[in-house]
């Protein structure tokens, strides 16, 4: 199977490949290599194609899809603060750009997509989040986006497979993640910054966990389907912290701010679906990736 991966020399995105490539697939990526972080992070694995190009492109787009048989779909921008600064470039970047690869994908007459969606769709509700829960109330453009997407998706008539990825963590990670910026602060011997009381819960899935989901969901698209792919257990901002020490061995100082904007308290994955349709389950406990990402620095 000849594979296309958009964002591909992204965090996530490049994992993918690999597990692409691994398993015997041919991987070709489109990635504009923006400076939504420092472009000198981003690459793609030996044996992959790369086409330098944006999504929002349709030219470009068209020249990506030339011969492959499916579609990973990973480009996008992130960050919920930083959606609120620019939500422009997000509705540009996330919704458009998935407007105009449906478009194309339906005119070259391929069917078969997998799309990184996000928990941030969910809102500030109570979990755990079931798939069939509402998700008309997102809480950043950021979130919007993605839900706005998602339902490109379901209006194309294609075979797509919606993942809803929880707070991938890991090697590569893009650097203004929390868990990056904390190992920074500890490191250089500086105080780490915590909004809020340290009491908000994030669902954590390691990178190579997510990346299991995302080939099974592709493998498996027929219709549109939707799946959280996260560990469903909720691990708060204390524990986090409490995890890096453990594992540096060096004692942290905090300094706690005001809540962020677009910042919700919970996200807690069911992951009931993934493990009934997909025959995934995460693999990864949160102290034993928090060990690899460390030992990748």
């Amino acid at each position: 199977m000849h594979v296309l991966v958009t964002g591909g020399a992204g965090f996530i995105g490049r994992r993918l490949c690999s597990a692409l490539l691994a398993r015997g697939n041919r991987v070709r990526v489109i990635d504009n290599f923006d400076d939504a972080y420092d472009p000198e992070l981003k690459h793609v694995p030996e044996g992959v194609e790369l086409i330098r190009g944006d999504c929002c492109d349709p030219a470009a787009v068209r020249l990506a899809l030339d011969g492959v048989d499916a579609v990973a779909h990973l480009a996008a921008r992130a960050g919920v603060r930083e959606s609120i600064a620019d939500p422009e470039a997000y509705g540009r970047n996330n919704v458009g750009a998935t407007i105009t690869l449906l478009h194309a994908m339906r005119e070259a007459g391929i069917r078969r997509m997998v799309f990184a969606s996000s928990s941030s769709v969910y809102g500030a509700a109570g979990g755990p989040f079931r798939e069939c829960d509402p998700a008309d109330r997102p809480a950043s453009p950021y979130a919007a986006s993605k839900r706005a997407a998602e339902l490109f998706c379901v209006s194309s008539g294609l075979d797509v497979s919606a993942c809803r990825l929880f707070t991938v963590y890991g090697p590569g990670q893009r650097p203004g993640m929390a868990i990056a910026k904390f190992a920074r602060a500890i490191f250089a011997n500086k105080p780490v910054t915590v909004y809020g009381d340290g009491s908000s819960l994030r669902d954590y899935t390691y990178v190579d966990d997510a990346v299991r989901g995302l080939v099974a969901a592709m493998d498996r698209a027929r219709g549109y389907n939707v799946y959280n792919i996260g560990c469903g257990q909720p691990i708060p901002l204390t524990e986090v912290l409490a995890a890096l020490s453990d594992a540096t061995r060096k004692r942290l100082k905090v300094n706690y701010s005001a809540p962020q904007p677009g910042d919700v308290p919970l996200t807690h994955a069911d992951i009931t679906l993934a493990r009934e349709q997909l025959g995934w389950a995460p693999a990864v406990s949160f102290r034993e990736g928090i060990a690899r990402y460390l030992a990748s620095l």
